[in-house]
This record gives structure tokens, sequence and C-alpha cells, in this order.
């Protein structure tokens, strides 16, 4: 794993602002998002609930900082993203409580 992804999960678990090269975390209000070339592929709420995205771009950048995310296995099977063991278009969709 890249630090840059380390770092930026660090700071978004921590839900502390963080910028660094592509990466950036954003709080607002009581949700804190993780962005990468500022889409939000990760959003932390209030009740420990998080949500990722691949924000409409399936690259292996994206997919690497996913699976920083506690909770998150994303792999490519036959040129679909896989999340978890399930087929995945990218779009939002809830993981369990981290």
């Amino acid at each position: 794993m890249r630090k840059i992804t380390q770092e930026s999960v660090k700071k978004f678990i921590e839900r502390k602002p963080f910028k660094k090269g592509n990466m950036e975390v954003v709080i607002d209000g009581s949700i804190t998002y993780l962005e990468l070339h500022g889409n939000r592929i990760a959003a932390l709420l209030s009740d420990n609930r998080m949500w990722v995205s691949n924000a409409a771009w399936a690259t292996n950048t994206t997919k690497e900082r996913l699976n920083g995310l506690p909770g998150v296995n994303v792999v490519q099977r036959n040129w679909q993203w896989v999340l978890n063991g399930m087929p995945w278009d990218g779009k939002p969709i809830f993981i369990d409580k981290i």
C-alpha cells in the first residue's frame, strides 16, 4: 500500500483534515470525505457508517485508495469490479460500521 494511501486513510478515520498530492480529507459538518483528484470516493458519517464509490473512475489508483479503507476489498475479475466478493458498478454503497 502506498504511503499516501496510508496517510490519507489514517486522517480519514481520525476525522482530521488532510491534503497531499492527489488526496484530500474534507470535513463537512458531521461527514468526513475522502477525495481523490477532488472526487469523493468515501464518506464517514457521524454514526460510523461508511460509504464508498469509485466516482465513475475505475482506475488502479482509485482501487488502491479504496483498498486502504477498513472493511473494503476491491478486485477486478474479467473487467468487472468486485467489492467484498460481490460484483460492483462503482456507485456509492454502504460498508458495515468500521
